[in-house]
């Protein structure tokens, strides 16, 4: 878990909207105090409070599982346990990132 204390980086949905470009009709939407991320009418992820999060699918869950990437949870009394956190060691290679993308439009 991040500290509550951390400033998210205010540039990076930005970030993950430029190591993203390649998804077809990629679109990043603000949403209750976060963006969400579209590929055409398919949602996908959620950027929030500087974490990436994408939808997982029994068949990718696995990996999440694996990196023990949390799920998203805006406040205490939400969960969205179908959206996990990308690992930070998939953030920093762009060619997995666009990956599990992917993966995650296709759940």
């Amino acid at each position: 878990m991040k500290s509550s204390l951390s400033r998210p980086d205010p540039d990076f949905p930005a970030f993950v909207s430029e190591q993203l470009a390649a998804i077809p009709a990629l679109k990043s939407r603000p949403m209750f105090g976060a963006h969400g991320l579209y590929s055409g009418d398919t949602f996908f992820g959620i950027v929030w409070r500087g974490s990436l999060y994408f939808r997982t699918s029994p068949s990718t869950v696995a990996d999440y599982d694996a990196a023990n990437a949390s799920w998203f949870q805006p406040n205490p009394q939400q969960a969205l346990k179908t959206y996990r956190e990308v690992p930070a060691s998939v953030l920093a290679r762009p060619a997995s990132l666009l990956a599990w993308a992917q993966r995650a439009i296709a759940c």
